[in-house]
């Protein structure tokens, strides 16, 4: 299993399932286990409380994708 964890700042939202949307400076972590299922979460920075990100069981189907996946979804998210 990896972890990885990024701060930043969204400008416009971010919507999670638990509690719509969330703005702020905020950390992502994503996590991948030894079968590519990823788990995405946020919160704000500081917070121990985090929020799923909405969406149906994400694969990788090469785990090696996962950096990658990483950088481009906490891009995404603090794109203005």
């Amino acid at each position: 299993m990896e972890e990885k964890s990024t701060t930043f700042t969204a400008t416009h939202g971010v919507m999670t399932t638990e509690v719509g949307v969330i703005s702020g400076d905020l950390e992502l972590r994503t996590i991948c286990d030894d079968n590519g299922i990823l788990s995405l979460t946020i919160t704000y920075v500081g917070a121990e409380e985090w929020y799923t990100l909405p969406g149906k069981e994400y694969r990788l189907h090469d785990l090696r994708d996962h950096e990658v996946v990483h950088r481009m979804l906490a891009t995404v998210l603090e794109r203005p």
